[in-house]
């Protein structure tokens, strides 16, 4: 794709371009760093932060945005540190300051919409749909545990180069996502951007070995894509499925596992008590699978997540 203005910036060989994009009607400026390789090649989007207290893809961004020269580039890499600012900046545990949606479930966003859903439509109108190529960083919010791993779209029309950026990742599990909307890279993924969504790091923290972790599977991923020169390295995946089970009631979350643990059918995962001890639901596996995200808080909400698993399948 040619790409010859992205967020009201024209794109020149060499440039490099720091600057704030304003979403109308709300006071929300999101950064963004466009640095224009001397080469011609494809367009990489890059975001982190949609969920504001995922750390570690926001520390990675945010480095690579300094560390990446436009002389080392075929084609441009467009960076978005940090979507979901007001939440970053009000500590929100990853959902919109002021309508207090999650804003990856409000894409392709909404201009006359909630402030998310604004940010939303900002985000994905001025830079992802412009995009050859889009990688997402995520990681566990302050509450969840989590076990490395990655997504694609399964259904996705460009679902091989999309499973080929997978490879690139150096994660042991691969989730073939059955969804295909509200997202930000389902969504792109459904329009013909091939699209990744990588999730490493827990609890809200900064690990440098994670976030150095992360920057190598972008730089990788970017290699494969001939954005950057260099031989890509490629990792074997055992690829899952995944399966969501959000809590029953309000209480107290009480695991009995820790992720990356395998688990068989009629193994406990853990017990949510009321406030005087007593066991008001104890969740059980209803199949063989490995365990890959959980809330480790010991305060559990209603509906809110409890456990994700997933089970193997076979790779498509």
């Amino acid at each position: 794709m040619s790409n010859l203005d992205i967020a009201g910036h024209s794109l020149a060989a060499g440039k490099t371009i720091k600057d704030h994009i304003h979403v109308r009607g709300t006071e929300i400026h999101i950064p963004h760093v466009v640095l224009c390789g001397k080469k011609p090649g494809k367009t990489v989007v890059i975001t982190a932060g949609i969920h504001n207290a995922e750390y570690i893809g926001i520390q990675a961004a945010i480095e690579l945005s300094q560390e990446i020269e436009p002389d080392d580039i075929s084609g441009n890499i467009v960076i978005i540190p940090l979507v979901n600012r007001s939440g970053f900046e009000n500590r929100t545990m990853s959902y919109v300051y002021e309508d207090g949606k999650n804003l990856n479930r409000v894409f392709p966003g909404n201009e006359d919409g909630t402030v998310a859903e604004k940010l939303a439509k900002v985000v994905f109108d001025e830079f992802i749909i412009h995009a050859d190529a889009y990688i997402d960083l995520h990681c566990g919010d302050g509450f969840e545990t989590l076990e490395p791993y990655i997504y694609y779209v399964g259904e996705a029309p460009c679902k091989t180069v999309a499973k080929e950026m997978t490879d690139c990742v150096d994660t042991k599990y691969r989730v073939r996502s059955r969804c295909i909307s509200s997202g930000a890279y389902n969504e792109a993924s459904m329009r013909g951007i091939p699209s990744v969504l990588i999730e490493r790091g827990q609890l809200s923290l900064i690990k440098e070995e994670e976030v150095k972790a992360d920057k190598r599977d972008v730089v990788n991923i970017l290699r494969y894509l001939g954005v950057l020169e260099g031989q890509h390295d490629i990792y074997p995946k055992i690829d899952i499925l995944e399966y969501s089970n959000d809590a029953p009631a309000t209480g107290c979350w009480y695991p009995k596992m820790k992720v990356g643990d395998s688990f068989r059918e009629g193994d406990i995962f853990g017990e949510i008590r009321d406030y005087f001890g007593k066991v008001i639901h104890t969740a059980v596996a209803t199949e063989d699978g490995v365990l890959i995200h959980q809330c480790s808080s010991l305060s559990i909400i209603k509906d809110g997540p409890m456990v994700t698993y997933g089970v193997a399948t076979l790779p498509q």
